[in-house]
C-alpha cells in the first residue's frame, strides 16, 4: 500500500528507501518519494530534500507518468521525469504542505474515452490507494490547449483545497512533503475494489462525478419526465461510424414514445452540459465510440443502447458493456448486420471483411483497425431496430414508474 508521510523538515527516515518505483504492472509505473521533495520545473526533476539517512545514495530513476507505458503511440509524447537523491542546486520557491500527485495528460488525451480511462479513473484509483484518500496537490504536465479549461471542474473536485499545478506555467521551484509520480490503472473502464484499501467501484466514481457537476443549486434539465422516457442520442455526425439515417432513427424513437434529445460535440459544449443531459436521461443510445463514455453519467436503472458495427464486438463488450454492470445500468446491444454497414457497399456482403473480420485482421488489429473504426458508417434497419427500441422503451417506462 502506498502511503505519504506528513510534512516535517526534521523527520527521521525509517529503513525504507527514499525513492521507490514499482514497474511490475504491464500498463503503468508508479514511483514514490518518501521525503520532502523539490520539483524543478525546467528539467522536470524531483529532488529529495532535508536531512536524511542515505540508504540509497545517488538514486536516479526515470518515469513517464502515463498509464499506457507499452503503447508506443501513447507514450512517445509523454514527458519524462527524473527522480533523484542528488541535492538540488536551487531552493524552494513555493512550499506546500500537502503531497504532490504528478502525472502526464499527454498520450491520447483530448479523446473523451481516453481522458476518462487513462486520466480520471486512474486519478480516482490512485488517490483512494493512499491511506484514507488524503489531500493531494495535482501536478500535471503535457497539457494540451483547451484541455485544462474543459476539465477544470473535475480537477478541482479531486483537489478542492489547492490550485492545480501545470508544469508548463511554472516560473519557480515548488516543494512538497512527499510525492507520488504516476497513475494506477486497473483495466479498461474499471475500478477493482479488491485492489483498494477501502473498496470503491465505478459507482463511487459516478457519485464523485455527480459531486463535481451537480452542485447544490444546479437544476436538472428535465425535472419532471414522468410521462415520456428521455432518450439521448449520442451523435457522430461528420465522423466515422456515423448513423447515416439519424433523422429516421430519431423519428422512430419519438413515434415509440421517447422524448428525444441529441448530444453533439461542439466547441461550445461543456462536460457539465453533457453530464446534466445524460444524468437526466433514462436511455442513452449511440454507435460504439468515445461518446458512449458518457455512460459514467447515467443514473442507476438507466439503459445504455450500443449500436455495434461489424468487426468491433470485442471493443464494444470491453469498453462499454462491462462497465454497465458496476454502474447498475441496463445494457442493450443492437448488432449491425451486413446490409446496414457501409463496408458491405464497399467490399461486398460476401467479402471476408464482412463475414470474418478476425480472419481479415489475421491477428493484426493495429494494421486493419482503420477499416472498422474509421472506414465504416451505419444505416440502421428501421423495421428491425423498432423491435429493439420498443423493448428499451418498456424498460425505461418501468424504471420511471418504479422511481415516481
Amino acid at each position: 500500500m502506498l502511503s505519504i508521510p506528513k510534512w516535517n523538515w526534521d523527520f527521521e527516515v525509517n529503513k525504507t528507501a527514499l525513492i521507490t518505483c514499482d514497474r511490475s504492472n504491464q500498463t503503468y509505473d508508479i514511483c514514490t518519494i518518501n521525503s520532502p521533495t523539490l520539483l524543478d520545473q525546467n528539467s522536470l526533476t524531483l529532488f529529495t530534500l532535508g536531512p536524511h539517512l542515505r540508504i540509497q545514495p545517488n538514486i536516479h530513476m526515470k518515469i513517464q507518468p502515463y498509464p499506457l507505458k507499452n503503447d508506443e503511440n501513447a507514450i512517445s509524447p509523454v514527458s519524462e521525469f527524473t527522480l533523484t537523491s542528488t541535492p538540488p542546486k536551487s531552493s524552494c520557491g513555493v512550499t506546500h504542505h500537502s503531497p504532490a500527485l504528478v502525472f502526464s495528460v499527454g498520450g491520447y488525451s483530448g479523446n473523451f474515452y481516453h481522458d476518462i480511462n487513462e486520466i480520471f479513473i486512474p486519478i480516482f484509483i490512485t488517490i483512494n490507494s493512499l491511506s484514507n484518500g488524503q489531500d493531494v496537490i495535482l501536478v500535471i504536465t503535457d497539457v494540451k490547449p483547451g484541455w485544462f479549461e474543459k476539465y477544470v471542474d473535475l480537477l478541482s473536485t479531486f483537489s478542492p483545497n489547492h490550485m492545480i499545478i501545470n508544469t508548463s506555467n511554472l516560473t519557480t521551484t515548488h516543494c512538497f512533503p512527499s510525492a507520488i509520480v504516476g497513475l494506477i490503472k486497473h483495466g479498461q473502464m474499471i475500478i477493482n475494489p479488491k485492489l483498494l484499501p477501502n473498496p470503491k467501484t465505478l459507482l463511487d466514481f459516478h457519485e464523485f462525478l455527480e459531486s463535481a457537476y451537480m452542485k447544490e443549486k444546479t437544476p436538472l434539465i428535465f425535472p419532471n419526465n414522468k410521462d415520456k422516457p428521455i432518450l439521448t442520442l449520442v451523435s457522430r455526425k461528420g465522423a466515422s461510424r456515423e448513423i447515416l439515417n439519424q433523422d429516421e432513427v430519431i423519428k422512430l424513437a419519438e413515434d415509440i414514445g421517447f422524448d428525444v434529445h441529441v448530444l453533439e460535440s461542439s466547441i461550445d459544449s461543456t462536460v457539465a452540459d453533457a453530464f446534466r443531459l445524460i444524468y437526466s436521461s433514462n436511455v442513452m443510445l449511440g454507435v460504439h465510440g468515445a461518446g458512449l463514455t458518457n455512460l459514467v453519467f447515467l443514473k442507476q436503472g438507466s439503459v445504455l443502447v450500443q449500436v455495434v458495427p461489424i468487426g468491433l464486438e470485442w471493443a464494444s463488450e470491453t469498453y462499454y458493456n462491462k462497465p454497465t454492470k458496476s454502474l447498475g445500468v441496463e445494457y442493450v446491444e443492437y448488432k449491425i448486420e451486413a446490409n446496414e454497414s457501409s463496408l458491405s457497399w464497399e467490399y461486398g456482403a460476401d467479402s471476408i471483411v464482412i463475414k470474418n473480420p478476425n480472419a481479415f485482421r489475421e491477428g493484426n488489429w493495429s494494421r486493419h483497425q482503420a477499416v472498422y473504426l474509421k472506414g465504416q458508417n451505419v444505416k440502421i434497419d428501421i423495421i428491425r431496430f423498432r423491435k429493439c427500441l420498443t423493448k428499451v422503451y418498456e424498460k425505461a417506462k418501468k424504471f420511471i414508474h418504479s422511481t415516481s
